[in-house]
C-alpha cells in the first residue's frame, strides 16, 4: 500500500493538484511497477486534467452570417395552365314587325305624279304604232291601293286603250308604276289622253296623268 494522498477541488472551472498528489507518481517512477490502486488513481488524474483543459479553453466564436450579395435568379415556370372561361352566346330574337291595320273608312286617298318613265310629252310617233306609256306615281294617301282601285279615262282620246284599267296595287307611302298600251291614230296630228285614279266608291282622287304625242 502506498502513502495516503489528498485531492482538493475549487468551485472554479479549473482544477489544481496539491504537491502531495505527486508523491505516489514519484513512487511509481522509483518502484517501476504500478499497483491497481495507483493505476486507477492515474486514470482519474488524467481524466480530471483533460476536463480542466477543456473547461479552460476559450469558447469558439460562431462565424457571423453574411447574406449573399447577388439575388438568386428567378426560375420561370415552363408550363402555365390558364383557366378557361365559359363563353355564353346570347342569340337575340328579332321582334316581329307589326303592320298597323288601316280602316278603309277612316283613311284618305291621294296620288302624286313623280315623273314620266317612257314617251315624254311631244314625242313623235309613227302612224298606227303601238307603244307603252309609263308613269311613276306615289301613293301619298293613308289608304292602301288594292284590286278595287282603278285608273279611269277622263279626257282626250282613248288612243286604242280601254276606258278603265286596274290601278297598280301600292301600300300607303310607296311608289308605283302605271302602264297603259296605246295605239297611235292613222291620221297625223297632236293627240292627248288624260287619266285619273278612282277608289272603290267610284270617287276620283289625286293628280291626273296624261300623254301628248305628235303622230306623223
Amino acid at each position: 500500500m502506498g502513502r495516503p494522498f489528498f485531492i482538493t477541488m475549487n468551485t472554479r472551472p479549473s482544477l489544481r493538484l496539491i504537491p502531495s498528489t505527486l508523491l505516489p507518481l514519484r513512487g511509481l517512477r522509483r518502484a517501476g511497477v504500478a499497483t491497481a490502486p495507483q493505476r486507477r488513481l492515474l486514470a482519474v488524474i488524467l481524466t480530471l486534467l483533460s476536463l480542466s483543459a477543456a473547461a479552460c479553453s476559450p469558447a469558439s466564436t460562431p462565424a457571423p452570417f453574411r447574406p449573399p450579395t447577388a439575388q438568386a435568379p428567378l426560375i420561370e415556370p415552363t408550363f402555365i395552365i390558364y383557366p378557361t372561361r365559359e363563353t355564353i352566346l346570347i342569340h337575340s330574337t328579332p321582334l316581329p314587325t307589326i303592320v298597323p291595320t288601316v280602316d278603309p273608312k277612316e283613311c284618305s286617298n291621294n296620288l302624286t305624279f313623280v315623273q314620266d318613265l317612257t314617251i315624254p310629252d311631244d314625242t313623235a310617233i309613227m302612224l298606227g304604232l303601238v307603244f307603252d306609256k309609263q308613269w311613276l306615281v306615289q301613293n301619298s294617301g293613308t289608304c292602301h291601293w288594292n284590286s278595287d282601285y282603278r285608273l279611269k279615262h277622263i279626257g282626250g282620246g282613248v288612243l286604242g286603250a280601254p276606258e278603265e284599267i286596274a290601278l297598280y296595287p301600292a301600300r300607303a307611302g310607296t311608289q308605283a308604276t302605271i302602264q297603259i298600251r296605246f295605239t297611235a291614230p292613222f291620221t297625223q296630228g297632236v293627240y292627248e289622253s288624260s287619266w285619273q285614279a278612282v277608289d272603290a266608291e267610284g270617287v276620283v282622287f289625286g293628280d291626273p296623268v296624261y300623254i301628248r304625242i305628235i303622230v306623223q
